[in-house]
């Protein structure tokens, strides 16, 4: 490993970061959207999620975000109507999150929004450079989860 490209690396990973919340709050501005809050409607709109639902802690795990805050975002958007705690029907005593009618309308205006965003952030990607984006950025993912996980141990 060399120290300077590793450093220079996840130095541009920050920058990058920074520039997604601000630049993606950015975007979601018509809709009153943090970034955070895109994730996670965005998370719950997924097939298989949509209909049913997913517990909080599956949530958590899919997005690698704290109880805490996946709580405080889905308190938020709970308020606003967006989301909506429903019985597990596998089992009463659990409670799943699902979108809430709103959610869904506001899922399906953000998608001109989200395309737009997407757009511009990868217009100088092609599809190929993409996808090897993609599969290194969930290499790193995987490696740095497992950091986490260690120290768990």
């Amino acid at each position: 490993m060399n120290f300077d490209t590793a450093n220079r690396l996840f130095f541009r990973l920050y920058q990058a970061s920074n520039l997604l919340h601000k630049n993606g709050t950015r975007a979601m501005a018509e809709f009153g959207a943090t970034t955070q809050q895109w994730a996670v409607v965005g998370a719950l709109a997924r097939p298989g999620v949509r209909t049913r639902g997913v517990s909080v802690k599956d949530l958590m795990a899919f997005l690698l975000l704290s109880r805490q805050n996946v709580t405080a975002v889905l308190d938020r958007l709970e308020a606003r109507g967006w989301t909506e705690r429903v019985r597990d029907p596998e089992d009463g005593r659990a409670r799943l999150v699902r979108l809430a009618p709103e959610g869904e309308r506001v899922w399906v205006k953000m998608q001109g929004a989200i395309n737009a965003f997407y757009g511009d952030a990868l217009k100088d990607f092609s599809e190929e450079e993409q996808v090897q984006l993609f599969r290194l950025l969930d290499r790193l993912k995987v490696n740095l989860h497992a950091l986490g996980s260690e120290e768990e141990d």
